[in-house]
């Protein structure tokens, strides 16, 4: 026997789909018609959640409270984060350095010499330089900064031009002359005397090619008087 059906069961593969849905619709007219609502509208009393409502951050999802208020507005995935932005580099001091300073007439301790002949003499040329300045390392205690300064540099530029003195050599040898050598020691007996002329008015003299060997020979040659 065959299930009785009501009016809203309709099949749209029923081929008398159209005339059903038709006779239910006409049979749902004769219900009461709608009454229209007359008077003024009236507010409706506000829920236990209203205060929740008020603040439109209250319900955002989970949000990162690190130097963040707690009424910010939730940032996007879409948006990075703001970070403080790093410290600026700050380089570690240098154990010594070039003063730009004048070079007065006091006493050197460890080895009684003025301050400006013990700060220029390193770079005398003629080996004298590389003399005096050994001297000055293995003398000159460790507060005489500027001092022991010029005398390790003044070794680190005398080796490097011994250095380079000899592969002139070398290829003097080979090529069969001494040109090369020769204006060589030119040039380094000049830029040595005008190290001396810059030392003596006190300009900053630093020969960065040669900075880290000089630094070596300042902390690695302990002065006899370390006071």
């Amino acid at each position: 026997m065959e299930p009785k059906k009501s009016k809203y069961d309709t099949n749209p593969l029923d081929p008398d789909f159209v005339k059903n849905a038709a006779e239910s619709w006409s049979e749902g007219s004769d219900g009461p018609a709608t009454q229209e609502v007359g008077g003024a509208t009236r507010e409706i009393g506000s829920s236990a959640n209203e205060s929740a409502r008020s603040n439109i951050y209250s319900e955002a999802p989970t949000r990162r409270y690190d130097n963040l208020p707690l009424d910010s507005p939730y940032q996007s995935v879409f948006v990075p984060p703001a970070y403080s932005p790093p410290a600026p580099y700050q380089p570690s001091p240098a154990p010594f350095s070039s003063s730009g300073q004048k070079p007065t007439s006091r006493s050197v301790a460890g080895i009684g010499l003025p301050e400006k002949w013990a700060m220029i003499l390193p770079y005398a040329p003629f080996y004298i330089g590389v003399v005096v300045s050994l001297l000055e390392l293995f003398l000159v205690p460790k507060k005489e900064m500027r001092v022991r300064f010029h005398a390790s540099q003044g070794v680190a530029l005398h080796i490097a031009i011994l250095v380079v003195q000899t592969l002139f050599g070398v290829v003097g040898a080979i090529s069969g002359t001494s040109i090369g050598g020769s204006l060589f020691k030119l040039a380094a007996a000049i830029f040595l005397i005008i190290s001396m002329v810059r030392v003596w008015k006190g300009e900053p003299h630093h020969i960065a090619p040669i900075a880290e060997p000089a630094q070596w020979f300042n902390e690695h040659i302990e002065p006899r008087n370390k006071s």
